[in-house]
């Protein structure tokens, strides 16, 4: 064992020590508890104490967009930098371990073995953690996560008990990452509560820009649910400038998040890989690596910029007693399907659980509404039948409904106005239009035209002798789109559609230039 790495004091600690990362690092299970963790210290938790430690979690419901190499090496970024940093894995998948080489069949006790006991004194954060470095420490998790979910079924603080079990160490570390695992559930909803700020991870992809609209949609229904306010911001990650996608996906990204998009990127970069399979963080993989560059950029951006609390509706709070007979402060549960329920009405004024209600309806069918308009290969079905031009209205109407029988009409008008700032979004027609034209895909150049008022649609060019009978292109019936996909070698191109036998450029390719009849043919390069 290399003592530099190694705090010497611990040396004499028996049991936990495993020395078998690459270069002699250390990981051993930290027994460093404090006074302050014994079980009387841990009874009274309240949502201030934890907001001691600044909090981070990293969420995205969509797998492969780089959520846990995002958390490994920020956090290994933060405390590189000097910042007591903790990293806790709320993943069952248990590949932030995996990404710090902290053997599997060593975990003794994880994360789940925490959320279980909760505040009842028999575990605390110290007992679980391992040391990774000197300023980061590791809340692993293991499968029995997975089983979490239904064993807090009937808790009443089944979405606090991350917060209240990290509470007690936040004195202890300036920064907390959280991974969290690829869905929406309670394992997800304890991160919100115990976070300060979310980072979004995006793909440079299609798909992954098409999730992140859902996912910002999801964020702000959780946190209005949970009556915890947290800065959102979208982290574009895996991005490659070569290519002509991920620059139009960025754009796309930054007219729809505007100031909620970071200022930076994670650029792809195999050195990030490669240190994730020598289990190590980049910070001492390749410090020289451009990944190395881009967290740190993440960190200085992040520690320059710290989320201003914002001011949510009062919540009342309850109190709920622990096994040795003290009390802590306890805020509203989320219950489930009814988000009413977990949001305490004054009992003095009766209208404003009606009208409280009627936001929550109203909120559900603008939830609906933008998922719907999000889906907008789809939306092209009933493109002819609405306009193009007009987005598809909300309609809220039909949710609010039901509490208009309990008489609440005064009150409705203000808070429908109030719930719905800005139903229509500009630009649908725009992002409709970004589904159609060409996209170079790993199989080959995929040509997308609108599926409306065609009956035959073919494709002529250079690449097929200008024949468009070699390359029909075939209706999606689901989707409401023509398309075809071509292996082309690569080279520049010129093509026109043949739609119904008339020969016209492609309305959604930019490039053109002029034939020798006079008319405009598109222009394709294949790299």
């Amino acid at each position: 064992m290399n003592p530099d790495n190694c705090d010497k004091r611990a040396l004499d600690r028996p049991a936990q020590d495993v020395c078998d990362r690459p270069g002699g690092a250390r990981r051993r299970q930290s027994q460093t508890a404090s006074a302050s963790d014994g079980p009387a210290d841990r009874t009274r938790i309240t949502d201030e104490r934890a907001r001691v430690v600044r909090t981070i979690a990293i969420i995205n419901q969509k797998g492969g967009c780089g959520k846990t190499t995002v958390s490994i090496n920020l956090a290994a970024t933060l405390a590189s930098r000097g910042h007591k940093t903790l990293l806790v894995d709320m993943d069952p998948q248990g590949h932030c371990a995996l990404g710090l080489a902290v053997p599997e069949k060593q975990v003794g006790q994880s994360i789940a073995d925490l959320l279980r006991h909760g505040m009842d004194g028999q575990l605390g954060i110290a007992d679980i953690v391992w040391q990774i470095s000197r300023q980061l420490d590791l809340a692993p998790a293991t499968v029995g996560l997975a089983g979490i979910e239904q064993r807090l079924a009937n808790a009443a603080d089944r979405d606090r008990r991350l917060i209240q079990v990290l509470a007690p160490a936040a004195d202890r570390y300036d920064y907390c990452v959280i991974d969290c695992p690829p869905s929406i559930g309670l394992l997800t909803f304890n991160a919100l509560r115990a976070a300060d700020e979310v980072i979004v991870p995006v793909e440079t992809g299609y798909f992954a820009m098409q999730g992140s609209y859902r996912q910002e949609q999801t964020i702000e229904m959780l946190t209005a649910k949970v009556g915890h306010h947290v800065r959102f911001k979208v982290l574009p990650t895996l991005y490659d400038v070569r290519t002509k996608l991920a620059r139009e996906i960025l754009s796309e990204l930054k007219k729809h998040f505007g100031d909620k998009l970071l200022p930076l990127v994670i650029n792809f970069n195999a050195k990030l890989k490669e240190a994730a399979s020598f289990g190590q963080p980049i910070t001492e993989y390749d410090g020289a690596s451009r990944g190395m560059k881009d967290f740190d950029e993440l960190a200085a951006w992040l520690v320059a910029n710290p989320p201003v609390p914002a001011a949510m509706p009062a919540q009342a709070t309850t109190t709920a007693t622990l096994p040795n007979g003290q009390a802590y402060a306890n805020t509203p549960t989320l219950s489930g399907s009814d988000v009413a329920r977990s949001a305490p009405v004054p009992p003095q004024d009766a209208d404003n659980a009606s009208v409280s209600r009627a936001a929550e309806l109203v909120e559900r069918a603008r939830e609906l509404s933008a998922r719907t308009a999000q889906l907008s290969q789809r939306l092209s079905r009933q493109a002819s039948a609405n306009g193009i031009d007009q987005p598809i209205p909300p309609q809220p109407e039909p949710s609010v409904a039901e509490p208009q029988q309990a008489q609440p009409a005064a009150p409705l008008q203000p808070v429908a106005s109030a719930v719905q700032p800005a139903p229509e979004r500009p630009g649908l027609k725009e992002k409709l239009d970004k589904l159609y034209g060409i996209r170079k895909t790993h199989k080959g150049v995929l040509f997308v035209q609108p599926g409306e008022g065609k009956s035959r649609v073919g494709i002529a060019g250079d690449f097929n002798n200008w024949n468009p009978a070699s390359t029909p292109m075939n209706r999606h019936e689901e989707l409401g789109v023509w398309q075809a996909c071509i292996a082309i070698p690569p080279g520049r191109y010129r093509y026109r559609l043949v739609i119904d036998g008339q020969w016209v450029k492609d309305p959604y390719n930019p490039e053109t230039e002029t034939n020798p009849f006079g008319e405009l043919n598109s222009v394709l390069e294949v790299a």
